[in-house]
């Protein structure tokens, strides 16, 4: 399986004591990778999936221990290219109540994956059986990797980050297998606030507004309270309770839903069992600290 998405690092840094904003204040700082598909992809290698990962990474060491660390686990990583800005990076200072102080984000630059995709996404395409995408790089990369998927005759699964894309072109959503999102982001899709609501009026505004929006197949995550979920090719609705856990840390949750989700629907899965089996992975990340498939 493609899963086509950007790279991330998160640069954390933990203040010991009152933070001041000028002054020099000691603590701790970590360095972990990311990104949303970063995350899928190495989801599925613990799940035994073996993805293939297109990205870009920088021409640095860390850009490199990237690549070596997917690698390590089984990602096929021979299609994530070296680029100047390729990896996103995400700076954040806590204060000692590990509360956000302050933060800067600087995006990728893009340009060099839309040129990679645009020479070799052919290729790229017929050897896959399925693609996981993220929307939210740039228009352009999603449009031709719609386009190629639908050229090829492959599924494809789509899950956003910031929702830029896709509110900008809601009509892209049309061509997909299944869409994943959360209640923020199907809150700004649907433009209505959802967000806290309970689950027999989540499932009624999804198969409404997916509906009314040509979308084939979606689920909305509602964190603990569960999932809804629709497929308006074959009628199936429902509702989905959460695993009732121990939460540790709720890092990469989402990721792990919808890495477990895509993987039981690759496999022939209704959309009613492959909710149940993102349910279940989502659970054994939240009592372990970071995003880790394998742990529980």
């Amino acid at each position: 399986m493609l899963v086509i998405g950007a790279v991330f690092v998160d640069v954390k840094g933990f203040a010991r004591e009152k933070y001041m904003p000028e002054g020099r204040n000691v603590g701790d700082v970590q360095v972990t990778a990311g990104g949303v598909c970063r995350n899928v992809a190495e989801d599925l290698a613990k799940l035994g999936k073996a993805p293939r990962f297109v990205s870009m990474v920088d021409d640095s060491a860390l850009g490199r221990e990237v690549r070596d660390g997917l690698a390590a686990l089984g990602v096929g990583v021979e299609h994530v290219i070296s680029a100047e800005k390729g990896m996103g990076m995400w700076l954040a200072i806590l204060d000692e109540n590990g509360d956000l102080a302050g933060s800067i984000s600087r995006q990728p630059d893009f340009s060099a994956l839309e040129a990679y995709l645009s020479e070799r996404g052919d290729e790229i395409m017929a050897g896959a059986d399925g693609v996981a995408l993220e929307f939210d790089m740039n228009a352009a990369i999603s449009a031709r990797v719609l386009a190629l998927a639908k050229k090829h005759g492959k599924p494809i699964y789509s899950i956003v980050g910031n929702m830029g894309v896709i509110l900008q072109h809601p009509e892209y959503l049309h061509d997909v297998t299944c869409f994943i999102c959360n209640e923020l982001e199907a809150s700004r899709l649907f433009r209505q606030e959802l967000a806290g609501a309970a689950p027999e009026a989540m499932l009624e505004a999804l198969r409404r507004g997916s509906a009314v929006a040509g979308i084939p197949a979606m689920v909305i995550t509602m964190g603990p309270q569960g999932s809804v979920y629709v497929d308006n090719r074959t009628g199936e609705f429902g509702y989905c309770p959460p695993q009732e856990v121990e939460v540790v840390d709720t890092t990469g949750a989402g990721d792990a839903f919808f890495s477990a989700a895509v993987a039981a629907l690759m496999d022939g899965a209704p959309l009613s069992q492959a909710v149940q089996e993102g349910t279940r992975l989502a659970a054994r990340t939240l009592q372990v600290a970071g995003s880790c498939a394998e742990n529980g």
